[in-house]
């Protein structure tokens, strides 16, 4: 199952995913009793539903009520979620620590930093390019992990139980501001570097762990203007889903519609600058950014089974 969320008479409404249609449970009142119903003013209220609300939107599917349905090409998507807390794993992906200078813990501990709802757009919408901020704007695909139900001190061998479902994030960063160098010694500024209006593109929908048993398999790319940037896959992360659903727990309690970003692989701007240590490794296929992103530049952002997420850059 995929859930979106859209823009009907300006507001933003929950909706079912179906091939090139979206299903709006809010406009099948009739088909719900009222118990049912609170669990679709929105995705979190939808997670918060667990099991229950999963089958009364399969329920939905099956009946396709055709008042409900929406052409996909005539909707506006929203970010498919409005997490309170994105909790972020920095240097993640072996070939992605290997492109840049390190700090003393890259790829021995997962960084750990927070995004907020603040940084977060939709799909479509504007990643902005303030020169106040940053003059070497920087994006990363990422999976993103949606929690499903709360735990605290989860183990490893029980995270995947607490996943909803899995989407696109675009960790959009400001390098100038990430990173920091003192002779021999890089450190990095994870607060100002990445947490910034429209530093969180999310979408574009939210694919359930059902359809995704192992996290571990999935094609992760970036295209930029067309030309692939990224190209990698999931099981080259050095922790699993698993590992940071453990790693986040012990600082926090999950709860429902939280979201974990799992890093990025390699191909990123930043690798193609040597001011800030970036040490680009040819592979084939991929093509070296020339430099950091635009106003006019178009990312998508695509994993497998999920979708494309695709933003410009104004």
């Amino acid at each position: 199952m995929k859930i979106v969320s859209f823009w009907r008479d300006q507001k933003i409404r929950l909706g079912l995913l179906l091939n090139n249609e979206i299903l709006e449970p809010a406009l099948a009142e009739s088909l719900l009793d009222p118990g049912e119903r609170v669990f679709f003013s929105d995705a979190i209220s939808f997670i918060r539903g667990g099991e229950f609300s999963r089958k009364t939107a399969l329920r939905l599917v099956a009946l396709r009520p055709v008042h409900a349905l929406h052409r996909l090409d005539r909707v506006t998507l929203a970010a498919p979620i409005l997490p309170s807390t994105i909790l972020c794993a920095g240097s993640n992906y072996r070939e992605h620590n290997d492109e840049k200078i390190g700090s003393p813990t890259s790829g021995k501990e997962p960084e750990f930093f927070v995004k907020t709802s603040d940084s977060v757009i939709g799909p479509d919408e504007a990643i902005q390019y303030d020169e106040k901020l940053t003059r070497k704007l920087d994006c990363e695909t990422e999976l993103g992990i949606v929690i499903g139900t709360p735990g605290r001190h989860i183990s490893k061998e029980r995270a995947l139980e607490h996943v909803f479902g899995y989407t696109v994030v675009n960790d959009v960063t400001a390098r100038d501001r990430q990173v920091r160098r003192s002779g021999d010694f890089t450190w990095y500024e994870l607060g100002r570097g990445k947490a910034f209006d429209t530093s969180a593109p999310i979408g574009p929908c939210i694919t359930t762990a059902d359809e995704i048993p192992d996290p571990q398999v999935l094609g992760i790319h970036t295209r930029v203007n067309g030309e692939l940037r990224q190209s990698s896959n999931t099981r080259s992360m050095i922790w699993s889903c698993a590992d940071l659903i453990h790693f986040f727990s012990t600082n926090f309690t999950l709860k429902p519609g939280m979201v974990i970003i799992t890093g990025t692989p390699a191909g990123t701007a930043w690798s193609a600058d040597k001011e800030l240590g970036g040490r680009w490794q040819p592979r084939e296929g991929l093509v070296a950014a020339a430099r950091y992103f635009l106003p006019g530049d178009i990312v998508e952002c695509e994993i497998e089974r999920i979708g494309i997420l695709r933003n410009p850059v104004r």
